[in-house]
């Protein structure tokens, strides 16, 4: 299968001595042509970096990284075989939707008649071919996105790089933006990398912590290597933590027990009739609860198997 993007061993330093962050630490991947390919991770991870490097907008200190040409050796065609759409908006918000595909056109050296009838399609295909005449600033969050993503698409890239597409996006703006990325790749056969916290936003992903791929698949596969249903405890006292997961431990059916902080996450083979005797153990341990949840694999199930931490936790640290 021919591979769109591939990436090996790629390692970035930001700063010197004390000082110094190791944002990558080996990151190695390959990404199937015509698929949506998702580089899932907390804040702070490495997958920013990731793209960046894939993008030429970062040199990594070592490792190779091919976005259908290299990176390094042929840096300026693989601008003009690829489409980025970065966090922050790209669009000129005091001109209007057309105005700002012309301009993104002209950029590439596109002639006036294919500017003309490639803006027509995309701003169709976006949905914005009402609004295309109104300044971009009085467009809804959604449609702004959608902007981005069809200016990245102006050129006709081979890969479309997306950096977190949907974040800050009301859940209908946010399934109609996936809708359209699906959509991308299925008309034009363009092969899509995202940055993502959302597990389901891929045909196929990775998980970065700390600078490394701790685990790859599709988000069945991902998911369907997690057994039973989730439990997660989250206890009144944090120093109770290693008693909660002694009496915890006691209890037939339940496996895979970690700790994070005040919350205990633990895996139950047959749904709910291990719960009685798990708080029968806590409240015969003197362990005070604040609530219990069960629930089906979800994201952070997945990255707690993988990471040892749960996502929310890595990123509320990173955040902070």
């Amino acid at each position: 299968m021919h591979h769109a993007i591939e990436a090996d061993g790629l390692v970035k330093t930001y700063g010197k001595g004390a000082k110094a962050v190791r944002a990558l630490s080996g990151v190695g991947f390959t990404v199937p042509s015509g698929t949506v390919f998702g580089l899932l991770g907390p804040n702070g991870a490495g997958k920013s970096t990731t793209t960046k490097i894939l993008t030429t907008l970062v040199t990594p200190d070592s490792g190779t990284a091919v976005a259908g040409l290299d990176v390094a050796t042929e840096p300026g065609r693989v601008r003009h075989a690829i489409g980025y759409v970065p966090q922050k908006p790209c669009f000129d918000p005091t001109a209007t939707g057309r105005e700002n595909v012309t301009l993104q056109g002209h950029v590439y050296g596109m002639t006036r008649a294919d500017i003309r009838a490639r803006g027509d399609q995309l701003l169709e295909r976006f949905g914005l071919a009402d609004a295309a005449g109104r300044v971009t600033k009085t467009w809804s969050g959604g449609m702004q996105r959608k902007l981005d993503v069809a200016l990245a698409l102006m050129h006709r890239p081979r890969v479309l790089f997306l950096d977190e597409p949907t974040t800050g996006l009301d859940p209908e703006a946010r399934a109609g933006m996936w809708a359209e990325i699906s959509g991308v790749t299925a008309a034009d056969g363009v092969t899509v990398l995202l940055t993502t916290h959302y597990l389901e936003e891929a045909d196929r992903l990775v998980i970065i912590d700390r600078g490394r791929v701790v685990a790859e698949g599709t988000p069945e596969e991902l998911k369907g290597g997690l057994h039973g249903d989730a439990v997660q405890v989250e206890l009144a006292d944090a120093r109770q933590q290693e008693a909660a997961r002694r009496a915890v431990g006691s209890v037939p059916g339940v496996g895979e027990i970690t700790v994070d902080g005040a919350r205990l996450h633990a895996r139950v083979d047959d749904g709910a009739a291990p719960l009685p005797g798990l708080l029968a153990a806590l409240e015969t341990s003197g362990v005070p609860l604040a609530s219990v949840t069960l629930a089906r694999p979800s994201l952070d199930d997945v990255y707690l198997r993988h990471a040892g931490r749960s996502f929310h936790s890595a990123d509320t640290k990173v955040a902070a």
